[in-house]
């Protein structure tokens, strides 16, 4: 084989400094460079290494970790294809590591001022061409994790990531592209560099998805990667592109720049920093929200004051000269990209700030989804141009919510799942705290010998498990049940969820992070019989609401009517796993709010009944017509006038195990039978609740927190309710 070299991520190039980042070479005929020896940027060996492109043309690239699969590929000369070699085997005991609920992704821990160490450090001598690098904060990831390349936006240092660095490193193998402050490459030439790299990526695992997160500038870098290599499986995250750089509200002062004496360049990107992002969200970062107002104030305080001191390092990341080349260079990447749009073939997310006060990104995230095929929006109105260094949620959990991460060609939301942070979680029960607070749920379960008992000592551990009940209306009772489930037993349950939820028809480009979105990080996965069984395989906890849409948006006088389908669609599927369906009931005072018109009422409106066609025409249709009255499309949010809630009741009946009872697969009958037998399970659970709570003293709000004023618990502490 031809001398070579191998770019891996081993240890940092600047042995005198803490490493935050880890570059490693090593010449194939040759010695292994030590791992502590610092590559001079003058290096011609260093200079191809860390570039990935020898001076033979040969081009050999380890992107793994070393404990993971290494792989030699080497560029053919004669026809410039990429033939891949396997070169060792990976660590089984890495392979196996997997997360569990609530483990920690870092988020919060790393702050704007580690953005400003790391970044001093590496530009401190910087020279050489551009690079790629690996956090050391990344640590390793999950087994088959697929790679994800950070294109950085006007800095060019590469740590744009660095709040996300900790969570990030578990779900990829992170690359960041570092542009030297002194370096002078054309935009075709870090296209070229970029496509060199995915197109090493794309050898060694040809059917795993490349991710391209690109920040700004790095935004139209991406696309203009993605347009020249249309049969990659590329996945973009763009965040505030620059594509629109042209209309760019700053664009007056460009040509002040040039002018300005160098001795007053220090104020410009001191001034720039404020432009750019929002001071007060990159100092809320390691804010906890359950902080009190005035210590939040002071840690707020606190904050500003460490980040102001690390302003005018901006002055050495973006000297005079490298300001004016970087801001001719955007414009260039601008029209070289906006060109090519119509070839993106490319999975496409872009996130947009509402406060970008140096480009128009909430505008340009709307023309983009319109000019790209396969692109989605996601706005974030509070955030300024430096999105990813401001306080926010995290990138790994935006990419998961929005369904845009997957480890192969298709997506598979039972194998591609990462189970929800607890930052995540705590951030979810933060937005829904107000309901939380106001309703004060209280969870009962049944043991084996038909006991009633307050928690969920009665629901089995081991999976599988279906968990089958009724859904109050708009679903307004899972959030405390998921929160309970997790708090009380570390289980998260995989919800069973309309279709529509999971198409994208209902998004714009004025959608911002929501709701639905959160649904997915908690595990939703659309309703079909492949996804069932595919969660039953995987002994999975499974939330299953048979009433669906029909139940949560019931009509006048359907309070607590349990409306199922005829046909039982779960029975079968569960015995063939042998798995145990809990039935349970769930009681809400009366469904939170009166329904002023529901959908017969509404349909004796004008163009009504035409509206709702229309919206359903093209929807995704998943039970039959003979299924019964939950079949029925003529559903719609009712108009609902909201009351004072009283309590959440949930009561899990006696486990049912299906295990012996595989002639269910055949024995329509006997399905049939189980099935009402939990239907009936359901009712009598919701009777023996809604008798109950007429008992229980604290059932009223204003009782409930009278009593929590006067007798003052931990979180933890439950206000006491009816006697079993």
């Amino acid at each position: 084989m031809a001398s070579t070299s191998i770019m891996s991520f081993g240890v940092s190039p600047f042995s005198a400094m803490r490493p935050r980042f880890r570059v490693q070479a090593q010449n194939l005929d040759g010695p292994v460079i030590p791992t502590n020896t610092v590559l001079p940027s003058e290096s011609d060996s260093a200079v191809t290494a860390i570039n990935g492109v020898s001076s033979s043309s040969s081009l050999v690239l380890d992107t793994k970790h070393e404990k993971n699969d290494s792989f030699i590929v080497e560029k053919n000369k004669e026809n410039g294809k990429l033939i891949v070699e396997e070169k060792r085997k990976g660590n089984d005991a890495d392979d196996a590591m997997v997360l569990e609920p609530l483990w920690d992704d870092g988020y919060g821990t790393q702050t704007v001022e580690d953005y400003f160490a790391a970044a001093k450090e590496i530009i401190n001598g910087d020279g050489g061409p551009p690079r790629w690098f690996c956090p050391v904060e990344c640590g390793s990831p999950l087994k088959n994790s697929p790679t994800l390349l950070f294109l950085p936006g006007l800095d060019g240092t590469g740590f744009g990531l660095t709040l996300h660095h900790k969570a990030l490193g578990k779900a990829f193998e992170v690359r960041c592209l570092h542009i030297p402050v002194l370096d002078r490459t054309p935009f075709e030439g870090l296209v070229k560099l970029v496509e060199e790299a995915i197109k090493v990526e794309y050898a060694l695992a040809p059917n795993k998805p490349i991710y391209l997160v690109g920040d700004s500038f790095g935004g139209c870098l991406a696309l203009a990667v993605a347009a020249r290599n249309p049969t990659i499986d590329l996945v973009l995250i763009l965040v505030n592109p620059a594509t629109s750089f042209g209309r760019s509200q700053l664009q007056p002062l460009f040509p002040i720049l040039e002018a300005l004496p160098n001795e007053l360049h220090v104020t410009v990107p001191f001034l720039l920093s404020f432009v750019m992002g929002e001071p007060m969200k990159m100092a809320s970062v390691s804010i906890e929200n359950s902080l009190p107002p005035a210590k939040k104030l002071e840690q707020l305080s606190s904050n500003l004051t460490a980040l102001l001191p690390c302003l005018p390092e901006l002055a050495n990341i973006m000297p005079k000269e490298t300001l004016i080349w970087k801001l001719k260079l955007i414009k260039t990447a601008a029209a070289y990209a906006n060109s090519r749009l119509h070839a993106v073939k490319a999975e496409v997310l872009v996130l947009a700030s509402g406060k970008d006060n140096m480009l128009p990104s909430k505008d340009e995230a709307q023309r983009l989804a319109r000019s790209i095929q396969n692109c989605r929006v996601r706005n974030f109105k509070d955030s300024g141009h430096t999105l990813l260094l401001e306080d926010g949620i995290g990138l790994l959990t935006i990419i998961r919510g929005t369904c845009m991460y997957r480890l192969s060609r298709r997506h598979d939301l039972v194998r591609d799942y990462i189970p929800i942070s607890m930052n995540e979680f705590k951030t979810a029960m933060d937005i829904v705290g107000l309901l939380r607070f106001l309703t004060g749920s209280v969870v009962f379960s049944t043991l084996e010998d038909g006991k009633i008992v307050q928690g969920l000592d009665g629901v089995p551990v081991e999976g599988p498990v279906i968990y089958v009940g009724y859904h109050m209306l708009l679903g307004v009772d899972l959030p405390s049940l998921v929160e309970e489930f997790i708090t009380q037993k570390g289980i998260v349950l995989r919800g069973i969820s309309h279709p529509e939820l999971f198409e994208g028809r209902r998004e714009n480009a004025s959608s911002e992070f929501g709701v639905f979105d959160w649904m997915k990080i908690f595990g939703s996965v659309p309703v079909s019989g492949s996804y069932l069984f595919k969660l039953l395989k995987n002994n999975s906890h499974i939330l299953l609401y048979p009433g669906g849409q029909r139940e949560a948006l019931h009509y006048k006088g359907e309070e607590y009517k349990v409306i199922w389908p005829d046909h039982p669609e779960f029975v079968r599927m569960a015995a063939r796993f042998g798995a145990t369906i809990v039935p349970f009931g769930t009681v809400g005072e009366d469904d939170i709010a009166d329904i002023v018109l529901d959908f017969n009422d509404l349909a004796k409106i004008p163009y009504f009944i035409e509206y709702v066609r229309e919206l359903q025409r093209g929807s995704v249709k998943f039970r039959d017509e003979i299924s019964g009255e939950v079949a029925s499309r003529d559903i719609a949010p009712p108009l609902i006038l909201p009351k004072l809630p009283g309590r959440f009741y949930y009561l899990f009946g006696k486990p049912i195990s299906t295990k012996g009872m595989e002639n269910m697969l055949k024995d329509r009958e006997a399905a049939n039978k189980l099935y009402l037998k939990i239907k009936s399970e359901v009712e009598n659970n919701m009777g023996y609740l809604l008798k109950k709570r007429q008992e229980d003293p604290y059932r009223n709000f204003i009782d409930r927190r009278l009593y929590q004023t006067l007798y003052p618990r931990s979180e933890s502490d439950q206000t006491p309710t009816f006697k079993i």
